[in-house]
């Protein structure tokens, strides 16, 4: 056997043989060998690669690390629509389910069950066996291309290697984090006084969206495949494409079944309601497909969901453990929210330690007492919150759980107005907590949009003593050399920052009014309040009565603007920020009216649109004389939805019985 032979055989075993120990390492978080062995084999596979590069495989251990930064995610349109599942949660809905399909296509046919992973979708293409592109679902239609993120999964293969795959298809699947990894990770951010994220979805979700590689390359994310789509049919069946995508090197689920009858799809959904919890993974429920194709296209579509799947959800599950204390939170507004700390205790797969109380009232409704037993739930919610108390194990001497008094970051009294749930702390000129969190919000993309300044620099500045206003970041350039003695705070990333700090000075009134982060007064009330009073001297001056004439101005929003520029130290505030270049006069745009078809009548937008983002359709609905609400109320003429429109909303349209129409039929009011 030659030299090159020998080398190649030794790179192909060392390889697999890594790849495997950084699967188990990175994303299972189980390691199978030391870091000291590891690191010697991807030593020996680096050097043999170096001197037979003609060997070194695409995806190899040794190159899995990243580095290309995405500025901006670009938007891709999917080949093939990412469709929603229609869900039920009982059994009675799944029967009716089954019999519309014997009705249209009659009794000889087979069900595909597969585990509903909780993860972020993901449509993969591949050309020639190798992988040209990944997009998220986004809105179904078109989603963000996130392909040098995903080049980083280990478990995502880059090339395939042997398979009689076509020249291109594209590969659906699900991305996601397994929940030892996640905890990991989370006690990771936790000691390095990072905000812990809420779930593994979650997680998963923000990585995908990290506009540097070599950060996604760090976290440990894993990728299931389950559907196939290719511009021929290769296959009859479903079941048939997924044995065939595992046999090209895909990472498919061990755990789907076909199944025969309704029943084999009952007693898979009852055998993996008790057994998820054993997964390394969070899974949310059960996804049924009809698994031949031809009955597939047979069946068809709804509007929104194919005929032939059904997703089963199951139900949130509850467990009993002890409430230990109550802590407070101080968030950007001042509002003090409690938060339940409980005796650790496994829900839904993960280690629950803390629960949300939402506020007062909610203490009070469920008369909470120290040492109570209580009930806690983790359905759809991101946090786990307590349901109910169980009275029987409470000890008789126990006290009741009184609601603070005083902030429990600066002390200050807390203040509750008249017929709102929560309690303020008004120090939002001293507390800690609310001069950080405000200073976040500044400088966030929907505000000001300052790259570099991320929550985490924002909090070390505070605490070195370079940020105590917002007003302190336009003077950080005089920090310069105090800046550089910052941990991974090198000249480049100091630069970036300051050019994206004299960069936002260009940024219109309205983003800087909502930067402020005045209680109640969101993007569009901003945009509101900017093209009334055009300046910031005239909006400071404006009375309670003044404030309300505006067109959808409350008094509740009108009475926090005018406590607000009553402070003189807010007023001060702004005056520096005036005297820093920033812009506090808003810009005349002339609108000129297309038509005045929509003259006197007013719309709201919900929901995301095929052909249109929802400022295309503002713009259309002001530049034809129709107006934009806020909020849903009888004033409404209109609601415009689209998919994925929030229930809340679609039910206070129902209630007031104001007109639900899409954008083609806006479109048609033209």
């Amino acid at each position: 056997m030659s030299a090159a032979q020998q080398a190649k055989q030794q790179i192909d075993a060392l390889t697999a043989e890594l790849k495997q120990h950084t699967y188990n390492y990175y994303v299972l978080a189980q390691p199978t060998i030391s870091d000291y062995d590891f690191d010697k084999k991807l030593e020996q596979l680096a050097g043999l690669e170096k001197q037979f590069p003609e060997f070194a495989e695409p995806d190899s251990p040794t190159q899995l690390v990243g580095g290309e930064i995405t500025k901006e995610f670009k938007t891709v349109r999917h080949r093939w629509p990412m469709l929603s599942l229609g869900n039920t949660y009982n059994e009675q809905e799944l029967l009716d389910f089954d019999q519309r399909i014997k009705k249209a296509i009659g009794d000889n046919f087979q069900y595909v069950c597969e585990l509903k992973f909780d993860g972020l979708s993901m449509s993969i293409t591949y050309e020639h066996g190798k992988l040209v592109r990944a997009v998220t679902r986004g809105n179904g239609v078109e989603g963000d291309e996130v392909t040098t993120n995903v080049k980083t999964i280990h478990s995502v293969p880059k090339k395939l290697d042997h398979g009689d795959y076509p020249d291109m298809f594209e590969i659906r699947g699900e991305v996601f984090m397994h929940r030892k990894a996640f905890e990991r990770l989370n006690d990771e951010r936790i000691e390095a006084g990072e905000v812990p994220y809420a779930n593994p979805r979650n997680f998963a979700s923000g990585t995908m969206k990290l506009q540097d590689s070599g950060e996604v390359a760090k976290r440990p994310l894993d990728c299931f495949l389950y559907f196939l789509y290719t511009e021929k049919q290769l296959f009859k069946t479903h079941w048939e494409s997924l044995q065939a995508a595992k046999s090209w090197g895909f990472h498919v689920s061990e755990h789907s079944k076909l199944c025969g009858s309704i029943t084999e799809v009952l007693d898979f959904i009852n055998y993996w309601e008790e057994k998820r919890f054993d997964l390394s993974f969070d899974i949310d429920g059960i996804v049924i497909k009809v698994n031949n194709y031809n009955q597939q296209e047979e069946l068809g579509f709804t509007a929104k969901v194919p005929r032939w799947a059904i997703a089963y959800k199951y139900k949130a599950e509850q467990v009993e453990t002890v409430l230990e204390s109550v802590v407070y939170n101080v968030g950007r507004t001042g509002a003090v929210t409690p938060v339940a700390n409980l005796k650790p205790v496994q829900l839904a797969g993960t280690t629950v330690k803390r629960a949300t109380l939402h506020n007062a009232n909610q203490i009070l409704l469920l008369d909470l007492h120290e040492g109570d037993s209580v009930y806690v739930e983790k359905g759809g919610e991101i946090i786990p919150k307590i349901i109910s108390v169980n009275p029987a194990k409470r000890k008789p001497d126990a006290p009741a759980i009184e609601y603070v008094t005083h902030c429990p970051a600066c002390g200050t009294l807390l203040e509750r107005k008249e017929g709102e749930a929560a309690f303020y702390c008004p120090n939002d000129e001293g507390c800690p907590p609310q001069i950080v969190s405000k200073m976040q919000h500044f400088v966030g993309r929907r505000a000001m949009n300052i790259d570099g300044l991320g929550d985490e620099t924002i909090e070390t500045m505070y605490q070195r003593g370079f940020l105590k206003h917002i007003s302190d970041i336009y003077d950080l350039h005089l920090h310069y050399n105090d800046l550089k003695t910052m941990d991974r705070f090198g000249e480049k990333s100091i630069r970036n920052m300051l050019d994206g700090i004299e960069k936002s000075k260009h940024m219109p009134f309205e983003k800087v009014l909502f930067g402020l982060g005045i209680r109640y007064i969101g993007e569009t009330v901003a945009k509101k309040l900017v093209a009334y009073f055009k300046t910031i001297d005239r909006l400071m001056a404006a009375s309670l009565e003044e404030l309300v004439a505006v067109d959808e101005i409350g008094e509740r929003i009108a009475q926090s603007l005018v406590e607000y520029f009553e402070d003189e130290k807010h007023r001060e505030e702004i005056a520096k920020l005036q005297s820093q270049g920033l812009q506090f006069i808003s810009e005349e745009k002339e609108v000129v009216l297309a038509s005045e078809s929509l003259s006197g009548k007013s719309f709201i937008i919900s929901g995301v649109f095929e052909k249109y983002s929802r400022d295309d359709l503002k713009d259309i609905i002001e530049q034809n004389g129709g107006k934009i609400l806020s909020s849903i109320s009888a004033k409404l003429n209109y609601l415009v939805a689209g998919d994925n429109m929030g229930p809340a909303k679609l039910e206070k349209a129902n209630k007031l019985n104001i007109p639900i129409i899409s954008d083609e039929e806006l479109l048609g009011m033209i």
